[in-house]
């Protein structure tokens, strides 16, 4: 498109994996004009690329101004077809179908206008129309929280497990038929066996609300439909892009609560060395976040190796010095204590050892001199 002056592909700041989205800066306005309207939706690697000028004011990025929300998608339709589409209502600063793991459309997508009257427009005219054949809902876009927020106000449908594998579904119906009127209720099962879950959509809000204060964290002997041995769950059913989402955001809050501590890695142990023989041999050099011995998936046996957190790198130090070399207690071999490193930083020391070697290795008198004496 034209001469750049710099490309900029942003990273997760603890893990530093690509976070799929780059900024660049072209020398001349009209090269980036180009650029946005010829290789739009080009892909790279594989997958098409969404190219839209970058906005650097987050007042206006986060304020949701002429940003619509499009659900019922047909799968043929892309990013490109969306934006064909949607184009005749007004400038379109984005444009994005969600896909699935798999690479296939996930049914639902993103428009985001410049001004709020195409969206309205568009709102207007496509809600409730048939695209591909399937009647798409188009609605104005919420954020995440602020959905899940009016959920918690608004919700009927519950998520029960732990259920009696031999209850029947008119015993349950009675059972939960006391807190209101039941719109529909759903039994899980697997091969046509009942794997205990059930899903129940009540008519009223308040009705959902009084079953969870209720039955949540019951016994089975005092709410007579649970498991004798598991307390009953029951909790709001979220869907399942809700939960990959808490899950996600839990994953990302341990990993930065783990980065405020000094890990330590552990190897040659005995295979018998289970995580509570690891905290106690290491215990003893200051408070231990987490000891956890590695294991192979399918057959549970210990890889031999482990890891250890400290809240205080003083700790650390204290059990690298004592520990590193020690015979007996852990291992009959001498085990190796050590900071742990990501994978990535192992790997470039081990490039950098590597060419050092090489290095050392090499005639000092330069490629191609002669080794030997003058004779």
């Amino acid at each position: 498109a034209g001469p750049i002056m710099s490309i900029r592909v942003c990273r997760d700041a603890i893990t530093r994996r690509s976070l799929g989205y780059a900024y660049v800066n072209f020398q001349n306005p009209r090269d980036a004009e180009r650029c946005l309207e010829t290789m739009n939706y080009a892909r790279i690697k594989g997958r098409p690329c969404r190219i839209m000028w970058s906005q650097r004011n987050p007042a206006l990025r986060k304020s949701n101004r002429g940003n619509i929300f499009i659900k019922s998608l047909h799968s043929a339709i892309d990013n490109k077809s969306l934006y064909d589409t949607f184009s005749a209502f007004g400038n379109i600063l984005s444009c994005k179908v969600m896909m699935t793991s798999r690479g296939e459309s996930a049914g639902y997508g993103f428009v985001h206008f410049e001004t709020e009257e195409a969206a309205q427009s568009a709102i207007d005219k496509v809600n409730g129309m048939l695209l591909n054949g399937k009647q798409v809902y188009v609605g104005h876009f919420e954020r995440r929280g602020k959905r899940a927020a009016e959920l918690k106000d608004t919700f009927t449908n519950v998520y029960v497990k732990h259920l009696q594998p031999t209850i029947t579904e008119e015993k349950l119906r009675e059972k939960f038929g006391t807190y209101g009127t039941l719109k529909s209720m759903k039994l899980a099962t697997k091969d046509g066996v009942f794997k205990g879950v059930a899903f129940v959509d009540f008519a009223e809000h308040e009705a959902a609300v009084k079953m969870i204060e209720d039955l949540h964290d019951s016994s089975g002997d005092n709410n007579g439909v649970g498991l004798p041995s598991k307390p009953l769950y029951v909790a709001r059913h979220q869907r399942r892009s809700e939960r990959m989402h808490l899950r996600e955001q839990w994953r990302r809050e341990r990993l930065l609560q783990l980065s405020k501590y000094v890990n330590l890695y552990i190897k040659n142990l005995d295979d018998t060395v289970d995580d509570v023989r690891l905290r106690e041999a290491f215990e003893k050099f200051g408070a231990v976040i987490s000891a956890k011995i590695m294991r192979d998936d399918v057959t549970k046996i210990s890889k031999g190796f482990g890891f250890v957190s400290y809240r205080e790198p003083e700790s650390a130090d204290k059990a690298i010095a004592e520990m590193n070399g020690k015979i007996g207690g852990l291992s009959v071999k001498p085990i190796y204590v050590g900071l742990a490193q990501r994978r990535e930083d192992r790997r470039h020391q081990l490039e950098m050892q590597f060419s050092q070697q090489r290095g050392s290795q090499r005639s000092p008198y330069g490629p191609g001199a002669p080794q030997g004496g003058s004779g």
